[in-house]
């Protein structure tokens, strides 16, 4: 046993010198780049393999981090590869715009200059801007769907296009009651018309109604919008989504309340209020027969552009909160056009009510009295 512990300790010396000659320590200012050679030495093989995957293009670099997700559903696929979604709807698109910017921007400035002399050029100005807006954000809408629903302008601007394109869609629709309100009292209740600060209510009226629209959209800025695609080569904006991500599990009930108090309530109140005028002015002794002919036409496009698309869109997340289905949002996406057809149309509606009610001062008899208002 002795004998063996001595020649173990020369063996032992041998080694640990052989050792230090073949690997000589480092001096002391060679540490840090050591550390970065090891560092590099565990992540290149890792940088290969995903640089390996695909080129290095654009596209790559920038959809390289964003999250992934896998299409299961067929009809899925199909819609974002076909021709609805990548060529007739932004046809559609196309065509609301160019009629649409420049007659709203020309009624824009008209009213600019008339919102001092009557108080309905308040809210026809809301509309213009809110109208404005949809259809500017129709323009990114048009490249990402043209471009094989390929989103590129980034995650932020997702959200922002996501955020203006249903904000100002409900925008429109709340303003457009509050024209048909601000028609009623003016008609069926013209002593309390009389009455009222007319400009100062008009006002309010607008700002409310961007403000709640701003404070509802705000979800829309808070939750991811664009997810890549690996099987289709792709970033949607909106298009796709986990909704089964506990993190988006309050975005149906979001999306629920949202269709359903952005359109019901205002529809109601719009029927009501023009129900009421058109059985009022029947009753006056005054021919109205174009005024009513007017605000039959006001409301059956009101009901045909946006009744589609809101009812469609309230039906897509209950079929979605219910069963998991999402079949319904491909028959949004082609309604949601109508949207913009109004958007375009609104303009041609202003003129023909402004002259039909000679936009001025008009004398009506109702209840055995002529009384001055302006609608």
């Amino acid at each position: 046993m002795y004998e063996e512990e001595t020649m173990r300790k020369p063996l032992l010396l041998v080694l640990i010198s052989l050792m230090l000659m073949g690997a000589p320590l480092p001096a002391k200012g060679n540490k840090t780049r050591i550390a970065k050679r090891n560092a590099s030495d565990i992540l290149n093989p890792k940088t290969f393999n995903g640089r390996s995957i695909g080129t290095n293009s654009t596209e790559e670099n920038l959809t390289w981090s964003l999250p992934k997700l896998e299409v299961t559903e067929d009809h899925v696929a199909e819609y974002l590869s076909g021709v609805l979604s990548t060529r007739l709807i932004p046809a559609a698109y196309i065509v609301a715009m160019i009629i649409g910017v420049p007659t709203n921007s020309i009624i824009l400035g008209f009213l600019s200059i008339k919102t001092k002399t009557f108080s309905t050029a308040i809210l026809y100005c809301s509309l213009a801007v809110s109208d404005l807006l949809f259809l500017l954000t129709l323009t990114f809408k048009v490249h990402y769907h043209l471009n094989g629903n390929n989103w590129v302008f980034g995650e932020a601007a997702c959200r922002v296009v996501t955020a203006c394109f249903y904000g100002n869609a409900y925008c429109s629709i709340h303003t457009l009651m509050c024209i048909a309100v601000k028609r009623y009292v003016a008609i069926v209740h013209p002593f309390t018309y009389k009455s009222l600060p007319k400009r100062r209510c008009t006002a309010c009226s607008s700002l409310a109604v961007w403000a709640v629209f701003i404070i509802a959209m705000v979800p829309e800025l808070l939750i991811r919008q664009s997810y890549h695609l690996p099987g289709l080569g792709i970033t949607t904006c909106h298009d796709v989504l986990p909704v089964e991500d506990q993190s988006l599990s309050l975005l149906l009930y979001y999306k629920l309340a949202l269709t359903f108090l952005g359109f019901v309530p205002s529809f109601l109140v719009t029927a009501f209020t023009y129900g009421s005028i058109l059985r009022q002015l029947s009753k006056s002794d005054t021919d109205w027969v174009h005024y009513i002919k007017a605000s039959t036409l006001v409301f059956i496009i009101f009901t045909v552009c946006f009744t589609p698309s809101c009812v469609i869109h309230f039906a897509h997340y209950v079929t979605l909160y219910t069963s998991g289905q999402d079949h319904f949002y491909v028959y949004y996406s082609v309604t949601v056009c109508l949207c913009g057809l109004h958007s375009c149309l609104d303009p041609f509606l202003f003129s023909f009510m402004s002259k039909t009610t000679r936009s001025k001062r008009t004398f009506v008899r109702l209840r055995g009295k002529n009384i001055s208002i302006s609608t």
